[in-house]
């Protein structure tokens, strides 16, 4: 966890839409021994830093700046608040919408161009001038108007640290890559159901599954992953909702609970965090509450709560999990506009 240097509090960062009337980048101080979060400064050095990620030393934070251009930011987090450590780079793709640690590099998944960008960390925590290198996506999907080419919506290591792993909701796939020389090199490629629009990806603790949300159609996508030949396989897909979506239903963050006994996902327009039971190769629907705001981007576990970024409502939700039956219990919220994104260490 990021300590503040003053005070020695706990911190969270949150990411938001500048376009949408968000403040930029908000840090939060966590209650000791609760979940509660008490806002603090937020620094609008770049626009829409809609995902963020901390360093392993909690020194630096990492953001994407989501706009048409594109670009990483590095923010020095030791003080009261961020402070921009070196002017963005930008990632040579437009619409970045995550981004990873990996291998002495960020790793962006550029949305907008389909691909991804690998920028150089230097020794210091600070990023190179310019990216090392870029893979770029290629193919399409069945939906019209939301898969007519490649749309990169996340990167993240494997558990290995071997692999990074890059989820396109255009064309329904996992690619698997390595980097060759600072460039993200394919391995391989994994074909997930025409249509289903792939968001996110996150692995079990045990390594050796991982489950894909997708936005297109409210599913998960469960799969078998092996570290030693960089292959992902798919195995079933199950249902989020309890019943058919009254209207819009886009799934966004999906979380695996520390333990590997809950999966937890958010549909944004059914406004709903669901809870599902892990058996072995399956997972099985136990039931779904309110995420106690509108439109939920994204999700976020920590020390027994779960978070909500609520981006339409602009507001920051927090539960307690029953730890028999992974049930959210809403506990608190703050505002925080166009909220995309909550990270601790």
């Amino acid at each position: 966890m990021a300590q503040d240097g003053s005070s020695g509090a706990r911190r969270a960062f949150i990411g938001s839409f500048t376009a949408a009337g968000g403040p930029g980048l908000v840090t939060a101080q966590l209650a000791p021994g609760g979940g509660a979060l008490t806002l603090g400064p937020a620094v609008d050095a770049v626009p829409d830093p809609s995902y963020l990620v901390l360093s392993p030393d909690g020194g630096t934070l990492y953001a994407v700046s989501e706009t048409a251009e594109g670009a990483v930011a590095a923010f020095r987090v030791g003080g009261d608040r961020p402070e921009l450590a070196g002017p963005p780079v930008p990632v040579d793709g437009s619409g970045p919408t995550h981004l990873a640690l990996y291998d002495g590099h960020v790793l962006t998944a550029n949305y907008g161009s389909g691909s991804v960008t690998a920028v150089p960390v230097r020794p210091d925590g600070t990023l190179a001038a310019k990216p090392s290198g870029l893979l770029q996506h290629t193919g399409s999907g069945p939906h019209d108007r939301r898969q007519r080419g490649p749309h990169a919506h996340q990167v993240q290591p494997d558990p290995s640290g071997r692999w990074a792993v890059s989820v396109d909701l255009g064309t329904d796939s996992v690619r698997v890559c390595a980097l060759a020389d600072g460039t993200p090199v394919l391995h391989r490629e994994i074909a997930l159901r025409p249509g289903s629009g792939p968001r996110h990806l996150v692995f079990h603790p045990e390594g050796g599954h991982a489950y894909v949300v997708n936005e297109l159609t409210p599913t998960v996508t469960v799969c078998r992953w092996d570290a030693v030949s960089g292959s992902l396989k798919p195995l079933t897909e199950v249902p989020v909702l309890p019943g058919a979506p009254v209207g819009d239903a886009y799934p966004s963050g999906i979380v695996v609970s520390p333990d590997g006994r809950f999966v937890w996902t958010a549909t944004r327009g059914e406004d709903v965090l669901s809870v599902l039971a892990v058996t072995g190769d399956a997972l099985r629907l136990i039931g779904a509450v309110t995420c106690g705001g509108n439109w939920p981007r994204a999700l976020a576990e920590h020390a027994g709560f779960l978070y909500v970024a609520n981006e339409r409502s602009g507001d920051v939700t927090w539960f307690t999990v029953d730890e028999a039956t992974g049930l959210p219990r809403y506990d608190g919220s703050v505002p925080v506009p166009a909220a995309s994104c909550v990270v601790f260490g």
